[in-house]
């Protein structure tokens, strides 16, 4: 499973519902773990890029979502589809770039 550490601001935004995505950089480090997460191998890259930035094509997948990264940490488990584009800045992105966006459709468990 992919786990996303988490600011407490964001993860407390979207446990309220105030926020609906989040996002990462697209950088190496993430491609490959979103890669594995999905379940592609690393010569499929382009292809799967390339349909990232068409939304709704991918099914919503578990992601745990973690404040910290102590043993204790708190963290919550969130059904997430993926694209890739421009996020919103009032949610922690910088304006015009783009990302890989984590759309969190519901909560599905919390510990």
């Amino acid at each position: 499973m992919l786990i996303l550490p988490i600011k407490k601001k964001w993860l407390d935004m979207i446990l309220s519902g105030e926020k609906g995505d989040e996002y990462r950089e697209i950088k190496p480090y993430w491609t490959v773990r979103i890669m594995r997460w999905l379940g592609f191998p690393a010569t499929e890259t382009e292809t799967v890029l390339e349909l990232l930035r068409k939304p709704g094509t991918l099914k919503a997948k578990p992601v745990i979502l973690q404040n910290g990264y102590g043993r204790d940490a708190p963290q919550v488990e969130v059904m997430c589809t993926l694209s890739i584009g421009t996020g919103k800045e009032e949610w922690g992105a910088e304006a015009g770039k783009e990302y890989y966006k984590f759309h969190i459709k519901n909560i599905s468990g919390k510990e």
